[in-house]
């Protein structure tokens, strides 16, 4: 009689992006290693937010991450330091072949915390039927984002977090990179720039935006014709192929404000093996195997996956499959904005973009706004001092 298999359990984020290519590398491990299971589990975005990856650590043994948390993977050393378990010439290969900083967003205080297999940055989405339909080219300039918008046919979505994460985005076009200093968050000039333009914007949009995050606007785009253009928000390839939805989306590079083109705020995900499993060794070949350049630039994008490495944005069949969404946009990803990484900014994530988004709803002034942010960054800074 054949032993027990060794039941190793995985959480993700419930999306097909998320969930579906972890699925089908698991069955294929399972094929490969009849003694191992593999189970992933699913939880929404807010989950993510509401639950310290930290303590899922103690009941799983991979867990998908924000590149933002590996700050408090180094103070916790809850999850293992990859370059410490995988070979030396893997870790070179991830590292060269990474769209934009996703490899080395997972790396801090000297360690790699976790392999970049998922990479994404807010990019343009956009129903090119509708457009050449309605012989409306695809918006180059802010401008002509502002025109499409005052005809009602833009989406973005409005969330908190979104918006804050397009408040970088702003800040940085109007000149400044914000966290330079540990006294506000940006200047109170950049900021009320920023403000100002996102104002004139948001104001324009449909308001079941404000209640939308990527997902339900890419769902929005591909399930109907009310919108034909969205500026700015974490793409999801999936919406671009056959078959997913009523109708396919295209992908491309960020617009240009005042002659600079605007740039957006790193996602994607990463693959942590916890420090507490029992069957270490397989969850690192497994976590090897998901973030290899040959599963990532095949399978893992044919199952529904948005990979991590390089040549898998770069692969000619992918392109086909995804619209040429991956060749389309990868210069606004190679371009995007690195959010900070230190223990405590998640608190700072989780909170900041409330004020953003009452300053747009017309609730508080910008400079409230701002002000709330900053007592909100300081505070993020004292879990950063405490814990560090």
């Amino acid at each position: 009689m054949s032993s027990s298999p060794k039941i190793l359990k995985g959480i993700t984020w419930g999306h097909t992006r998320g969930l579906v290519p972890l699925q089908a590398c698991a069955q294929r491990f399972r094929e490969l290693y009849p003694d191992v299971h593999i189970e992933w589990r699913q939880r929404t975005l807010q989950e993510f937010a509401d639950y310290p990856i930290e303590k899922l650590t103690e009941s799983y043994d991979l867990l998908i991450i924000d590149h933002p948390w590996v700050g408090c993977a180094a103070v916790t050393n809850c999850v293992l330091p990859l370059d410490e378990h995988l070979s030396e010439e893997y870790i070179k290969n991830q590292k060269e072949n990474q769209v934009g900083g996703s490899h080395d967003s997972y790396n801090y205080g000297g360690h790699q915390w976790a392999l970049a297999v998922d990479a994404a940055a807010p990019v343009p989405s956009f129903r090119k039927d509708l457009l050449d339909e309605n012989q409306t080219r695809i918006p180059e300039t802010w401008d002509e984002v502002l025109d499409l918008a005052k005809k009602g046919k833009v989406a973005a979505p409005a969330i908190p977090i979104d918006l804050l994460m397009n408040f970088y985005m702003f800040c940085q076009v109007h000149g400044e990179v914000p966290f330079r200093s540990e006294e506000e968050v940006i200047s109170e000039e950049t900021a009320l720039k920023a403000f100002e333009t996102m104002e004139e914007f948001y104001s324009l949009l449909d308001k079941r935006m404000f209640k939308a995050n990527p997902i339900k606007v890419a769902e929005m785009m591909s399930s109907s014709n009310d919108f034909w253009y969205c500026p700015f928000a974490y793409g999801y390839s999936n919406y671009t192929r056959r078959g997913y939805a009523d109708y396919q989306l295209h992908y491309g590079d960020l617009v240009k404000f005042n002659g600079k083109s605007l740039r957006s705020t790193l996602g994607g995900t990463g693959l942590s093996v916890s420090a507490f499993s029992k069957h270490k060794n397989e969850a690192l070949e497994f976590a090897e195997m998901v973030a290899s350049e040959n599963y990532q630039t095949t399978e893992f994008v044919m199952h529904g996956g948005q990979p991590g490495h390089r040549n898998a944005w770069l692969d000619e069949q992918n392109n086909v499959l995804n619209n040429n969404c991956f060749k389309e946009s990868l210069k606004s990803l190679d371009d995007s904005y690195l959010r900070p990484r230190y223990n405590g900014y998640l608190y700072f994530q989780d909170h900041a973009g409330d004020p953003v988004q009452d300053f747009l709803l017309g609730k508080i002034k910008a400079k409230e706004a701002l002000d709330k942010m900053n007592k909100i960054y300081l505070e993020s800074l004292k879990l950063k001092n405490d814990k560090n």
